[in-house]
């Protein structure tokens, strides 16, 4: 049985923690936008990754992918596994705050706000498709720059000139969307170098521009929100949902034992004679 999702007003402002030696921040969305807009308006540039199962068990095997998660501004919770586990295991209040979700919620700021929007990744179709949709739905967003990148490795190089082209932009946005874990590690390499704050946010791309389907609300209430886009991309996903799913499986049942495990473990007081 589910447990019942806290009201928006019952939850702390973003607080860092860990689950399951992974770094995370528990919060709201709201919160999460308000964070980012200061970010953005302080032009010192940030990064912000939205972390799902796959990216948590993928951390679990992957220092250099722990280490960037550790580093980044903010690592937010894009699963409602997460937000289960947090909330079971660390006895914490937080909402599910999705990469699509938050791209728009920050567009529409960004809109009233006057900001800068850049975009980079995705196919040339998803790439339009999004900013097509985006300036639809935000006639008055900035969207002052666009790329969609020919193939990149997992780890991509600094590429200076692109520094250039984004920052000359005046962006104050740049949403990444490479999928998980290159576009982290595009963040990381450019991070130093711009004034924008980067947001990984992968399938956003593909979801906002209407290319693929939005599973339906009770799928996402339920967690199952992967069986969902397992049934559209059987062939590219069902690896990383058979490893990644049984691992937090794993996980979740070691945290839930181990407790008990202690406490059978202590010796018992012997009765005197």
């Amino acid at each position: 049985m589910l447990d019942t999702p806290p009201s928006p007003s019952s939850i702390a402002p973003l607080q860092e923690t860990q689950l399951f030696g992974i770094r995370l921040h528990a919060g709201t969305r709201q919160a999460a936008v308000d964070r980012t807009l200061e970010l953005a308006r302080s032009g010192r540039g940030g990064t912000i990754c939205a972390a799902n199962v796959d990216m948590l068990t993928q951390a679990k095997r992957r220092p250099a992918l722990a280490r960037l998660m550790q580093e980044a501004d903010l690592v937010l919770t894009d699963g409602m596994p997460l937000v289960w586990a947090l909330r079971r295991f660390e006895g914490l209040q937080l909402e599910r705050v999705t990469g699509p979700g938050l791209t728009v919620d920050l567009c529409r700021e960004a809109a009233q706000q006057g900001l800068g929007v850049y975009l980079f990744g995705g196919t040339p179709e998803e790439l339009e498709a999004m900013a097509t949709a985006l300036q639809t739905r935000f006639p008055a967003l900035r969207l002052v720059g666009r790329e969609s990148p020919p193939l990149l490795p997992q780890q991509p190089a600094l590429d200076p000139a692109l520094v250039a082209r984004i920052n000359a932009s005046g962006a104050a946005l740049v949403f990444v969307g490479l999928g998980c874990p290159k576009q982290e590690f595009w963040m990381q390499a450019h991070r130093p170098h711009l004034q924008a704050v980067c947001l990984g946010v992968g399938y956003a791309f593909a979801l906002i521009g209407g290319l693929q389907k939005t599973a339906p609300q009770w799928m996402q209430r339920h967690g199952l929100e992967w069986l969902f886009r397992l049934g559209q991309e059987p062939r590219r996903l069902w690896r990383r949902y058979l490893v990644g799913n049984s691992l937090f499986l794993l996980y979740c049942l070691r945290a839930s034992w181990r407790p008990r495990r202690q406490v059978a473990s202590k010796p018992r007081p012997v009765d005197p004679d």
